[in-house]
């Protein structure tokens, strides 16, 4: 008997169903609970969509667009039934813009849009009045006629030939991403790029079959795409969040032993608890503030391992285990990927006996490039490379740092439509030019210092890595976010936004009336606390590193504002352009 394995995407549910199947294999919310697909059940509601899209004249290699909320069974199942007929699925970001969506509609040749709701339809048909749209949903009135269709069995008889022909080379999907320039450009990933990083992360994460998942990241963006297919290979039964608002509510009733997670939902997190911390009685701060303490040099004092120890118990019955439990109790481990995570919330979550496993990837890599190990992880980098992808330092600085190339199977096969742009990440013997700038640290772990582009130079010659710095500012707990400023002048500044919640509560012990943001970021007192924060942070940096004046904001930056790119990156242009007029104000 042959190996069971699998070679392109959608082979995932043959080889769980044989492998492992399962009963809960993927669960969503409706009707007031949870709603199960076993293995079985899936890969057959899949054929009989796989049949409608073939005898609605879709064909291999044409483009059909999902633009989901977020993740749920059905939106997997779409997926899946698009893959087995060779369609070529294009994801969309639901906070897209219209004429971004337009763009990329007219561009790929897009033939058919699923759409999560109304609002989506609405903006869908705003942006392109040619194609077939249909919502996700059964009980829409433009519903996908393909839910309730019951395929015969000459038509499955089709769509498993059609299968056959379909090789791991094959376009499985275009997905677009514009970073942080903010021009949208369109990765391409085949079944082979996608199916090689799951296979890299087999034998590194720390998961069987049974476990369960929450799901509750965009599942446009690759990081919780190839997550989703990652757990199907594992038999990891996947629980689909109801909505964002919903997630403390979801931790709780499905009780995940995992889930993946960016550095933002964190950093809520973290925050939630210092503001709580603030509105304790005295001696409450204190015993908060002591345990968040010692979770912060979690695995720092090896030498003093018992008292150390003695002290991390003592915290975590006090205080750090409250948080496991409002996760649901069994969380055991996070991957954090998309963007920077602070080096004390990664301790203060292992310490709370919830490790995060902190990685490195791009979409143009399908994407895990590098990730911390349960067993062999160092706080404040993203770990070792995953197995199979090389990654090199180039133009290596004083300082060891340099950018990041990295090669394997999982690169993309280019951008679509786009020769001089791929001319110009990927190189000729298949290295894939990131962007990011990085130094090895303890040898063979990898440590993101910042973005190549977004680096800059004072008036004074000193070149200044934002990164790290915003990073270091948003260690204040009245610091939500951060984006330092400095090209091409003399000193440092900020365009800040304070964290209103803590804010708020600081307010409320010092006799400051409170009224909103708007009115708030102007308050003297307001304005003087913060500056006595970034006085602090400012005393541990060299001179030119400091921030000598700021801007407050009283909106925080989002994906759906356009703040941020899809994977919470600061889309610094855009932030640089409307703030223009107060940022050129602090260097008069």
């Amino acid at each position: 008997m042959s190996q069971i394995d699998f070679h392109r995407v959608f082979d995932l549910l043959h080889y769980q169903r044989i492998k492992y199947a399962q009963p809960k294999s993927l669960s969503e919310w409706h009707g007031g609970t949870w709603v199960h697909f076993s293995t079985q059940q899936i890969q057959e509601r899949v054929n009989h969509l796989s049949a409608w899209l073939t005898k609605n004249d879709y064909h291999k290699g044409q483009k059909v667009a999902l633009i989901p909320r977020m993740g749920s069974a059905h939106w997997m199942m779409a997926d899946f039934a698009c893959q087995q007929v060779g369609l070529v699925v294009v994801p969309l970001h639901p906070t897209s813009a219209v004429e971004e969506i337009s763009f990329i509609l007219k561009e790929t040749e897009v033939r058919l849009v699923l759409v999560a709701d109304s609002d989506l339809l609405k903006k869908v048909k705003a942006a392109a009045s040619d194609v077939q749209v249909f919502v996700l949903n059964s009980d829409h009135p433009y519903n996908w006629p393909a839910l309730g269709y019951t395929a015969s069995s000459e038509e499955l008889v089709q769509v498993e030939e059609i299968k056959q022909t379909i090789t791991p080379q094959h376009l499985l999907a275009i997905l677009y991403t514009s970073g942080t320039s903010g021009e949208p450009k369109g990765a391409m990933l085949s079944h082979n790029n996608v199916v090689s990083n799951i296979k890299s992360m087999l034998p590194i994460l720390p998961l069987e079959a049974g476990h369960r998942a929450l799901s509750f990241l965009p599942f446009s963006h690759i990081f919780e795409r190839t997550s989703c297919y990652g757990y199907i290979a594992f038999g990891v039964n996947i629980y689909f969040c109801r909505e964002l608002a919903q997630v403390n509510r979801d931790f709780k009733s499905v009780r995940p032993y995992f889930c993946t997670t960016v550095p933002k939902t964190l950093e809520r997190m973290y925050d939630i608890l210092q503001e709580q911390a603030m509105g304790k009685s005295w001696w409450q701060r204190k015993v908060i503030a002591w345990a968040m303490a010692v979770g912060e040099r979690y695995r720092d004092e090896k030498r003093s391992s018992f008292f150390f120890g003695l002290k991390l118990f003592i915290a975590r019955q006090l205080v750090l285990y409250r948080w496991r439990t409002a996760l649901g109790g069994h969380i055991r481990y996070m991957a954090v990927g998309a963007a920077a995570l602070r080096p004390e919330i990664s301790r203060l979550f292992s310490a709370a006996g919830v490790t995060t496993l902190a990685g490195y990837g791009m979409t143009e890599a399908a994407p895990f490039l590098a990730v911390n190990r349960p067993d062999f992880h160092k706080f404040g980098t993203v770990g070792l490379p995953v197995p199979g992808v090389d990654i090199k330092l180039e133009d290596v600085n004083a300082q060891g740092e340099g950018e990041i190339l990295a090669r394997g199977p999982n690169i993309m096969q280019g951008y679509f439509k786009r020769p001089e742009l791929t001319a110009q990440v990927l190189t000729a013997d298949g290295w894939l030019r990131t962007g990011d700038v990085g130094k090895w640290v303890h040898k063979h772990f990898l440590v993101i210092t910042d973005r190549k582009k977004d680096i800059f130079k004072t008036t004074s010659g000193i070149y200044i890595a934002p990164q790290p710095l915003e990073n270091y500012f948003t260690a204040s707990p009245f610091i939500f976010q951060c984006m330092v400023v400095g090209f091409n002048k003399s000193f440092v500044t900020a365009l800040l936004v304070p964290n209103f919640d803590v804010l708020k509560s600081w307010c409320s012990q010092n006799n400051v009336h409170w009224t909103s943001p708007t009115y708030m970021i102007h308050n003297i007192k307001v304005v003087a606390k913060i500056q006595k924060e970034i006085d602090r942070l400012n005393e541990s940096l060299e001179n030119y590193k400091r921030v000598k004046k700021f801007v407050l904001s009283d909106v925080e930056w989002t994906a759906e504002g356009g703040q941020l790119s899809a994977s919470f990156k600061t889309m610094r242009a855009k932030l640089m352009e409307k703030y223009h007029s107060e940022i050129e104000k602090l260097y008069v």
